[in-house]
Formats: C-alpha cells, structure tokens, sequence
C-alpha cells in the first residue's frame, strides 16, 4: 500500500549557462585578431627565399599542364589589356573578400547561434589549414613570374592599395607575398556562396552568392595573384572544412551544468 503523503520527485533538467551576447561578441572578435596574429607568425616563420617559393611556382604550372586548365596567361592579358577590367577586377580583389565575408559573418550572427556556430566554425578550419601550408609551402604567385602583369600595382595610382600586394599604402610589408597556395580568397568566396546557399531564402541572393564565388576565382588568376590550381585547392579546402565543422557538430563540445538549487535524482516509487 503505497503511502499517500509521498511525493515523487522528477528528475532535474540539465541546463547550460548562455553566455550574454555582448560577452560572445567580444569573444567573436578576440578569436578573429587571434586568426590575425597567426597569419602574421606564419608570415614571420615561413621561409621567404624567392627561388624555391618560384620553383613551386613552376611545379604547380605544370601540373595544371598536364590536367588542361593552364588559363592564367589570356586571364591576365585580358585584365591587364582592358583599364576598365582590370581596375573593376582590382577593386574586387583589395576589397570584397573583406567586406563580403564580414558582411556575411554579422548576417548569420544574427540569424542565431545554431547557424553562425558551424558557418564559422568552418571558416576558422579553412583559415587555419591555409595558414599551416603558407607555412610550410610559401610558393610564388603569377605576377612574380616573367611574362605576367601585376594588374594591382598597374592600377595602384587609382586605388586605396599599394605596389605592393592588395594593402593599404605603407603596410604592404605585413602581407604574405608568397600566400598563394591555396587561396583563401577563392576559399572564403566559396564559403559565402555555400552560407547564402543553405540559409538564404531568395533564389536570387543563392544565385549571387554563386556568381560572386566564380568571380572571385576569375579576378584572382586575372589580377596575376593566383594560380587556377590555386583556386581549385582553395575551394577544396573549404569544402573539407564545411563537411569537418558539420562533423564536429554532432559531437557537443559543451559539458552541462546543473541549475542552481537542483540536484539531480533517480525518480523512485515512494515507499509503501
């Protein structure tokens, strides 16, 4: 006979302590000057010998050779021939792959954590795999090579940028010359167009974000920052970096934490 003043208990919820937005906001932005300082040490610890970065260079060109998509060379001619191309092209490279991507980071920011959470979570992947391989393979990109123009420095007067490299005048000394292989900004670009394609609701904000990842690639070659092969590895390891984070998702990274005042009980018949 079971007693009638027992109660039974319920078992306690586990809960997770949020924290607020203004502290993940500035947690958001130390983990991008974090990205920042280690391109800055990859830049300062990779080798920057001119010759071996070029003889990677040349072996990248050639196997672009044997698998047909050697287009640099009428890329650039047709960027560097054309004013107007080649300074809408230089405009696209110094700027977009900034702006763009920031734009899209805010944007999923606020459409909630279980969106921005994995989106930038791949981005840092990807961020950091291009990082290890500048490191490790700084390799030269087109216009260090003979036969092709710098279109940035060809338009440099007209810019915000300077002779050397896509940054602002009188700091191009803290950019990675010989980043070239992979690109990040064909990566980032491809990261942009996968984001508006899973989360934009309008067909035609999918469609730009699609056309702004094939421009990228285009520009990039065309301005003579980048190999094709350079594009298609950037690309390849943004896709790795997406299926990785989605991966990572499904594991919880976060341990519970019980709510203040509970504890947490086995539900048990009271006693008869």
């Amino acid at each position: 006979m079971e007693d009638a003043g027992a109660v039974t208990t319920a078992p306690a919820m586990a809960r997770t302590r949020t924290l607020p937005v203004w502290v993940r906001g500035i947690l958001e932005l130390l983990l991008i000057l974090a990205l920042w300082v280690l391109y800055s040490l990859a830049r300062l610890l990779a080798d920057t010998s001119m010759q071996p970065a070029i003889d990677r260079a040349n072996d990248l060109l050639h196997i672009e050779q044997l698998i047909g998509i050697e287009w640099e060379l009428p890329l650039n001619e047709l960027f560097s021939d054309h004013r107007t191309i080649g300074l809408v092209g230089s405009y696209w490279y110094a700027t977009l792959h900034y702006v763009v991507t920031a734009a899209v980071l805010i944007w999923l920011w606020r459409l909630g954590a279980d969106r921005y959470g994995p989106a930038r979570r791949a981005l840092v992947i990807a961020t950091l795999l291009g990082l290890l391989t500048y490191l490790f393979m700084p390799t030269a990109p087109p216009r260090f090579i003979s036969g092709y123009v710098d279109v940035l420095s060809l338009h440099a007067a007209d810019g915000w940028w300077g002779a050397d490299a896509s940054a602002p005048r009188g700091v191009g000394g803290l950019t990675n010359e010989l980043a070239a292989f992979p690109s990040l900004h064909a990566g980032w670009a491809l990261w942009v167009a996968l984001v508006l394609h899973v989360y934009a609701t309008r067909k035609w904000i999918r469609v730009l974000g699609w056309v702004y990842a094939i421009g990228t690639s285009v520009v990039i070659v065309g301005t003579g920052n980048h190999w094709v092969i350079d594009a298609v590895v950037g690309w390849l390891v943004v896709l790795i970096a997406w299926v990785t984070a989605n991966a990572l998702g499904r594991v919880s990274l976060r341990l519970p934490r019980r709510a203040t005042g509970e504890r947490a009980e086995r539900e048990e018949p009271a006693g008869a």
